[in-house]
């Protein structure tokens, strides 16, 4: 039995889930690890705790689907974009924490690139907007501060990578040092019409060429040395498939004509748009991102992202302690009728799509005597619905498109309350595939496309089926009258730092 192992190396946790042709889970693993927050609006993470978590899993996984009578004939990797890690290339080990996605720390250097003029020379190349989250302005973050690292990066000794390469490069042993397209494409330093790293970008920012990994396609043997050879898991592996998290979920939920699209709840929110072979120029702030290659053909994709959603209901457990566990959610948010007029803005990390402000931050409105827990919890639930509906409203107004559903797939579509929430604020169906695991299961597609596991894109969109369809019910005048609340709460958050 042919099968195709899946890292998806997440935010919070690295898991691996082998699949069979059928897409069906013949085994999993999962390990969380933890989030380092040294000062406020900072994130990052260990890369070494990444990696021993990552293969962990990985073993587990395949001894679990050997049992099982499976062969694992390709590995796919999928990961956490944007997320930045510097290493040095003779000893292997990382030479300062990992700047994770979320962070706002080159927040004050990106206003710096806006007041130099750079903006729509960075946007019509690279499709992004001039923002902290992405990796090019961590990179130089870190050849800045690190000592002496921008002089042993010119010298060759260092390297960059996002986190599918730094996997890459652990599981071959080093003998690796390349990205895939569409984790490249959320540098600001890769021209995404050339699909090459451009010079002028890297002038920009003054980072040296020397760091930066080979360019890669999403699906396709990276070279001869592109086989696992570390230890800890079988050798001779093939590593063929590769792309970031949201575009590797766009692939897995069967989006592979233009005009498709899909929604991802997790930590954040991930909406994309295929639009095909050519890409689109948002007049929405919405992000012109690379959905993956195959061979030499590339398809394109429109982006909203929301940084904090899943982050959200982690805050309501961690931070507050108003839940013990995540899964409480549903029932304490669905024992009241309503939020008792609670908005809650989660914009703890600035706002995304289609604001862009980094100086936002989270804010609570309507608080009164009267507000519970419980009314706390359905205005976080309500509030990742609402940020969503912003991404789909810009998408829609960009592409002149009517959507006819949208695909979900993440943690929190097990919510009911959450979806058919989403599927009254849009006023089209929600749609949950069979498969909720798309992320892990785009990137096996994508790996066994290159060995055959899969024999083409029709294929794989034909194993995809629904389970489960939120239909809307509530008045288009209502939505306004929320939509219209929302964006007031919206307004009042923004401009605070």
């Amino acid at each position: 039995m042919d099968c195709i192992l899946a890292l998806d190396q997440g935010t919070t946790s690295s898991r691996a889930i082998v699949f069979d042709h059928d897409s069906r889970v013949i085994a999993r693993a999962q390990e969380e690890f933890r989030q380092y927050f040294p000062q406020p609006g900072w994130v990052e993470h260990d890369a070494l705790e990444i990696w021993h978590s990552q293969r962990k899993v990985a073993a587990e996984a395949i001894q679990s689907a050997q049992q099982a009578g499976a062969r694992i004939k390709a590995i796919g990797i999928t990961n956490q974009r944007e997320t930045t890690v510097l290493w040095n290339r003779r000893t292997g080990l990382p030479v300062a924490p990992a700047i994770v996605w979320q962070d706002r720390r080159t927040a004050e250097y990106c206003e710096t690139l806006v007041a130099a003029g750079h903006t729509d020379t960075i946007r019509d190349k690279t499709g992004l907007v001039i923002d902290a989250y992405f990796s090019g302005t961590k990179l130089k973050w870190l050849l800045d501060h690190v000592p002496e690292a921008r002089v042993r990066a010119e010298r060759g000794e260092l390297a960059f990578g996002t986190i599918d390469c730094w996997l890459i490069y652990n599981l071959t042993a080093g003998k690796v040092h390349a990205t895939d397209v569409t984790n490249a494409s959320r540098t600001l330093l890769f021209d995404i019409h050339r699909c090459q790293w451009d010079d002028e970008l890297l002038t920009f920012m003054d980072i040296p060429r020397s760091v930066l990994p080979k360019i890669v396609s999403s699906s396709g043997h990276i070279d001869d040395a592109g086989i696992t050879a570390c230890e800890g898991l079988p050798p001779g592996i093939p590593i063929t498939g590769v792309a970031g998290d949201q575009h590797a979920a766009l692939f897995g939920q069967g989006c592979h004509q233009a005009g498709m699209a899909k929604n991802t709840y997790g930590t954040g929110c991930f909406m994309l748009m295929n639009t095909g072979s050519q890409p689109v120029k948002s007049k929405n702030k919405l992000l012109t991102t690379v959905a993956w290659r195959i061979g030499d053909e590339t398809d394109y994709a429109l982006e909203g992202s929301v940084f904090i959603a899943g982050a959200a209901v982690q805050w309501l457990r961690d931070g507050l302690g108003l839940i013990k566990d995540a899964s409480e959610m549903a029932d304490l948010a669905a024992s009241v009728p309503d939020t008792g007029g609670v908005m809650f803005v989660p914009a703890f990390a600035g706002l995304g799509t289609p604001h862009w402000d980094a100086s936002a931050r989270g804010t609570m409105l309507g608080l009164t005597r009267g507000t519970t827990r419980a009314h706390i919890a359905r205005a976080t639930l309500e509030a990742i619905a609402f940020q969503s509906a912003d991404v789909f409203a810009a998408m829609s107004n960009d592409t002149g498109l009517a959507l006819s559903e949208l695909r979900v797939d993440g943690g929190a579509t097990a919510n009911p309350l959450l979806m058919q929430f989403q599927a009254d604020l849009l006023g089209i169906p929600v749609v949950r595939p069979t498969v909720a695991e798309t992320t892990a299961l785009g990137a096996a597609y994508l790996a066994g496309l290159a060995v055959g596991v899969w024999k083409s894109q029709t294929d794989i969109s034909a194993s995809w089926q629904v389970a489960k369809r939120w239909q809307p019910t509530m008045s288009r005048d209502a939505v306004a009258a929320r939509m219209a609340q929302w964006q007031k709460a919206v307004e009042r958050s923004r401009g605070w730092v």
